[in-house]
């Protein structure tokens, strides 16, 4: 028989499933509405378009990879409270998405969720993660996002850290395969969860990311005064002495603390350290040809490559804590043979870049009871 709007509307105002749902429940049950709710709530829907609304920051960003080791994915996906992302039916639940989006093929999330579902083709991605909310973990649920690497000369590493609040895989091509090789991946694909860099290598920044990179630190240290070379940082005072552009008291702190200039700073105003920083900013250009001042700004510029590029970090698990990343590959390497290049690295964590609405102990405690007891 014929559906109409009327009683797709009606449906979904009874349970408050999506409206391609509701449809497929009354082409199913001939149009009967009773039947049709109960099979809404058997598949899991009903009730999980309310809980489409709510927040989901927490959850699990975990990794899947292939038997031969040469593809990976990660993937994050959120619920609403720790509570659901501690539970086995979650991992287990998030555990089935990696494998799905492992095997995917699909561009982007939508095209994820469009797809059979890994463990049962009679269902969609979309229809399980109704069903994970309506009838099982009972909570809003998303598949955020998942990323995929595959590495055929060579095998792509996996991490997991503090239970699946960051997820790693790291793109190693390499000539040899092997239990050092393997462990060496994995050690830095633990360096990306616990550093998180930006880069792979300096070679991987953009001229213009660098040059905008120079720019921030050239402008950091002339609004930081106290950290500019000593003749530059006396030439500004100087002016702003003797054109009285501090105030009395002030000028009276410099007279009195100038004979040792390391704790000028503990005594004179912000206003007094401000008006130094606009002086250098309206002398920027002179400034910046002086030599001293540009190997400040490029000592500054390498060590914010060390900290955001993952071959030029300090290796986490160092004995001296000095040697680089890229020694210790180059170390791993040379001792078994191989030629190894990182080639591509991708990091989840677990509710970054999203704002978590405040929720009261008391009130996640309550929610969570409801949760487990099937209201």
């Amino acid at each position: 028989m014929a559906i109409t709007a009327k009683q797709v509307k009606e449906l979904r105002e009874m349970t408050g499933a999506g409206m391609m749902d509701c449809k497929k429940a009354l082409n199913e049950t001939d149009g009967d509405m009773d039947k049709a709710v109960e099979f809404l709530r058997e598949k899991g829907l009903a009730g999980a378009q309310k809980k489409a609304g709510r927040t989901a920051v927490e959850g699990l960003s975990v990794t899947a990879v292939s038997e031969d080791g040469k593809k990976a994915a990660v993937v994050e996906v959120n619920c609403e409270t720790d509570f659901a992302a501690g539970s086995d039916a979650f991992k287990e639940f998030v555990g089935n998405v990696a494998a799905q989006a492992l095997a995917s093929d699909a561009a982007d999330v939508d095209g994820l969720l469009a797809e059979k579902w890994i463990k049962d083709p009679s269902e969609t991605v979309a229809d399980e993660v109704a069903i994970q909310v309506g009838q099982k973990i009972r909570e809003n649920i998303k598949i955020r996002r998942f990323a995929q690497l595959e590495e055929q000369n060579g095998f792509v590493a996996a991490y997991v850290h503090a239970g699946g609040k960051i997820g790693v895989i790291v793109d190693v091509e390499t000539d040899v395969v092997n239990d050092a090789i393997k462990e060496m991946g994995k050690n830095v694909a633990m360096q990306v969860a616990a550093m998180n860099p930006q880069y792979i290598s300096e070679s991987d920044i953009s001229d213009e990311e660098k040059a905008h990179l120079k720019s921030l630190t050239v402008d950091s240290a002339l609004n930081d005064p106290a950290s500019l070379p000593k003749p530059i940082l006396n030439s500004l005072i100087d002016k702003a002495v003797s054109e009285k552009l501090w105030s009395d008291e002030d000028i009276a702190i410099y007279e009195e603390k100038k004979s040792n200039m390391n704790y000028l700073f503990n005594f004179l105003s912000k206003e007094a350290a401000a008006k130094l920083a606009e002086l250098a900013i309206a002398d920027k250009a002179a400034i910046m040809e002086n030599k001293i001042f540009s190997g400040l700004v490029q000592g500054r510029v390498s060590k914010q490559y060390k900290e955001i590029c993952l071959t030029d970090q300090a290796y986490v698990k160092a004995e001296d804590g000095k040697q680089s990343v890229q020694k210790y590959i180059d170390e791993v390497a040379k001792a078994n043979g191989a030629k190894v290049v990182i080639k591509n690295v991708v990091r989840f964590e677990t509710g970054e870049g999203m704002e978590k609405e405040e929720e009261d102990y008391a009130a996640e405690v309550a929610k969570a009871a409801a949760a487990a007891q099937g209201k």
